[in-house]
């Protein structure tokens, strides 16, 4: 009976909004469905074996073979046949992955070779797959015998069914995968999606706004999912890129620039036992406290969510660290250079984040010289922010020689003539109208560097990147110049390096894959990075560019959909992350709910490993191709989780729903935080079923994919609690749901 009441509640919230649509011309129905078809793959008849031969030469094969091989050797080659996949124009075997898993429940991926369609029945392809792992070379191969077999597309992972390695049979059990019956009567002619196209109303898919606002915002909120069922993704999106930023009600943190050494009245001391006449001097003045504070608070309220999520994305691509950086002044003005050029060209983010201050201090460049000429900067540049260590094709995987082995984008020599390129640059500290910002005894950290002493930049040829259709790979000596000679060649001389990197063939692939895993998921396929590539350098001219860039990987057939069940599909949630994600869902407010939360969140989150503005090294909290160790699974944000970070997860969630995070002096935490599940608690009182309750944790939380498992433990958890105290009844569901595995992975 709760279900049916659930479901009557659903269906009058319906047709609530249908008739809002016919009065509300905003009302958008034009988003077609995300969800993408569950490919099927084909078994022997009467069997729960893949359908699977030895490739032929052929380029298409006719149709499905009369017989199969019983087993096939590692390393060798075989074919398999996949149905009920809808591809794009272009889009080809990167955009496959095959998973097996072994009778120890061990997975390995092959790599997909080849996708043929077949000649003489519709909708049905010939995937040609290779039998070794694809990262590396496993150490702890499959036994002989049988493995259950999946293929995934677009993040949806298909039926499993056996494959005989070596040897037929085996201790592989069914219980341990999926294996199906004979599938291949299936109507090949019509695609069977992960959910139906019914009852459109706006944006009706709910998992899908759900998990594309854990993409593309700090998190979910009611009011917000309503607005994208409202008027659709695309409208919303096009809202976003428009918002002023930040919001008006929480502006950057406007603290003068100070001297390097703190005055005796602002040193966070108490001196000769006279108290500090302005406390939050020092806290507010030379640590990262106040731009922490707004981070979160902006990330907590803000509208400009999308600019906001970009940000912060970028900045762990483009880093500086508050352990270094010593104003908060400076790390605002470098923000502002993400922010600005969040949805805007590239090469303008190159430009002014070359020049920023708080860059130049981090990786040296405002002290190299001629004389003391120092490679941070450039070799990071070139390694880090932009191209990456090896050549890439244009969907991000390594090119590779005749050997095999990665081709190295560039060599010490090359990082040795791009230092040359950014020496002589220094703090903007000459006259004010070339220094607006400049503070006589303090170090100008905002605005961009110039070329103070012109002897201090070096005037000799340099090499670049050479690559095919590069036009800049040398820049010509500047012999006998002098003054402002050598300041027009040093800004010559900065572009054209500027240039070189960012039109490498690298370029595309190396930030598209980023942004993906920043966003989307941490291992995104081949085909996926090749598509967003592709964007970004049909928009290199374009003063929007990263909008678009932005635009592509959202709205990816690999990124959209109500569920992703690829194993590997997702991203576990970052610490920051995590603490916006679940208190958006909750209403954060202050500890005392009177006002908003002053977002002094740092020791909660530097517990679970990472501190906003704080990172431990140039390297960010953790690096783009970490592997989980024990597997072949590239899984970034895994870096931070250790068995104390783990305890440190479920310790800030006890502390947020159970308490709050409360005033304290000595963190000058002056608010606090707290959430409220009020709405959850009305439903365990008017349900003391607690059915009602789990339903709308799984669609606010887990976008509808709470397994039965997971629901079933977390209820009997709950109805321990005595029905009379549904508040703890709330907070205990609300407590085992975030703590939860799956939870903690965003997919």
């Amino acid at each position: 009976m709760c279900r049916k009441r659930s479901d009557y509640l659903l269906s009058k919230l319906a047709a609530f909004l249908t008739c809002l649509g016919a009065v509300i011309p905003a009302f958008a129905g034009t988003d077609p469905n995300p969800n993408s078809p569950v490919p099927v793959l084909l078994t022997a008849p009467d069997s729960t074996h893949a359908l699977a031969t030895s490739p032929t030469n052929k380029a298409f094969p006719r149709s499905l073979p009369r017989m199969q091989r019983s087993s096939f050797e590692l390393y060798s080659k075989i074919v398999v046949y996949v149905t009920n996949v809808d591809l794009m124009p272009g889009e080809d075997a990167d955009a496959f992955r095959a998973y097996a898993v072994d009778a120890r429940a061990r997975i390995y991926r092959f790599p997909v070779l080849r996708v043929q369609p077949l000649d003489k029945q519709d909708r049905v392809y010939a995937l040609t797959i290779e039998l070794r792992d694809e990262i590396g070379y496993w150490d702890d191969p499959p036994e002989r015998g049988d493995v259950l077999l999946s293929v995934a597309w677009r993040g949806l992972a298909s039926n499993s069914v056996r494959l005989s390695i070596g040897s037929t049979g085996g201790p592989m059990k069914d219980g341990l995968g999926t294996a199906i019956p004979n599938p291949s009567k299936i109507d090949s002619t019509t695609p069977q999606r992960s959910s139906d196209d019914s009852n459109i109303i706006g944006y009706t898919w709910s998992g899908d706004r759900t998990r594309f606002l854990e993409q593309a915002t700090f998190g979910p909120t009611p009011a917000l999912d309503l607005r994208v069922r409202r008027i659709g993704i695309r409208a919303w999106l096009a809202e976003q890129f428009d918002m002023a930023y930040p919001s008006p009600g929480n502006p950057y943190p406007n603290f003068p620039i100070r001297p390097t050494n703190p005055s005796s009245d602002c040193n966070g001391q108490i001196d000769a036992g006279i108290p500090d006449p302005d406390p939050f001097c020092y806290v507010n003045h030379y640590t990262m406290y106040p731009v922490q504070n707004w981070f979160y608070k902006e990330a907590f309220y803000g509208d400009a969510q999308l600019r906001h999520r970009v940000a912060w994305a970028l900045a762990q691509l483009w880093v500086i660290s508050g352990v270094e950086t010593q104003q908060s002044s400076h790390m605002a003005a470098y923000h502002k250079v993400l922010s600005r050029n969040a949805f805007g060209n590239w090469r303008t983010l190159m430009y002014e984040m070359t020049l920023n201050p708080g860059m130049g201090d981090y990786l040296n460049m405002r002290t190299s010289t001629r004389f003391s000429p120092n490679e941070n900067y450039a070799r990071e540049i070139l390694q880090l922010f932009n191209l990456g260590v090896f050549m890439l094709n244009p969907n991000g995987t390594f090119k590779t020689d005749q050997q095999g082995n990665p081709i190295p984008t560039y060599d010490q020599t090359i990082v040795n003539n791009f230092t040359l390129v950014f020496t002589g640059w220094s703090l903007c500290e000459t006259s004010p109208t070339l220094c607006p910002n400049r503070f006589p005894g303090s170090p100008n950290f905002i605005d961009p560097m110039i070329i103070t002493n012109p002897n201090n930049h070096d005037l000799s040829a340099k090499t670049l990147l050479d690559y095919p259709g590069s036009t800049t790979t040398s820049i010509a000596a500047c012999s006998g110049c002098t003054g402002t000679q050598v300041t027009t060649y040093a800004a010559n001389s900065l572009n054209h390096a500027l240039d070189n990197i960012y039109n490498h063939p690298n370029t595309a692939p190396f930030v598209s894959r980023f942004l993906i895993q920043q966003l989307i998921t941490g291992d995104p396929t081949p085909a996926y990075v090749g598509r967003v590539a592709a964007v970004f350098n049909a928009n290199r001219v374009s003063p929007s560019q990263m909008k678009e860039v932005i635009k592509a990987i959202l709205l990816d057939p690999e990124a959209r959909g109500d569920i992703k069940t690829e194993p590997r599909y997702g991203k576990l949630r970052e610490p920051v992350m995590f603490v916006t994600n679940l208190a958006r869902q909750f209403e954060v407010r202050s500890f005392e709910r009177s006002d908003i939360s002053d977002g002094v969140l740092t020791t909660e989150t530097n517990a679970m490993g990472q501190t906003a503005f704080m990172s431990p090294s140039v390297f960010n909290f953790y690096p783009p191709d970490y592997i989980v160790p024990g597997t072949t699974f590239n899984g970034p944000e895994f870096g931070l989780l250790t068995t104390g970070t783990s305890v440190s997860r479920i310790n800030f969630a006890n502390t947020l729903i159970f308490n709050g995070v409360n005033l304290n002096t000595e963190r000058r935490v002056t608010s606090g935080t707290s959430i409220s599940v009020a709405d959850i608690q009305a439903l365990a009182e008017s349900d003391p079923t607690g059915n009602d309750m789990m339903d709308v944790l799984n669609l606010r939380m887990m976008h509808g994919t709470m397994s039965p498992q997971m629901r079933s433990t977390i209820l009997n958890a709950v109805l321990t609690v005595p029905a009379s105290n549904p508040l703890l009844r709330a907070k205990r569901a609300v407590y085992l749901v975030a703590t939860s595995s799956q939870y903690q992975i965003q997919r």
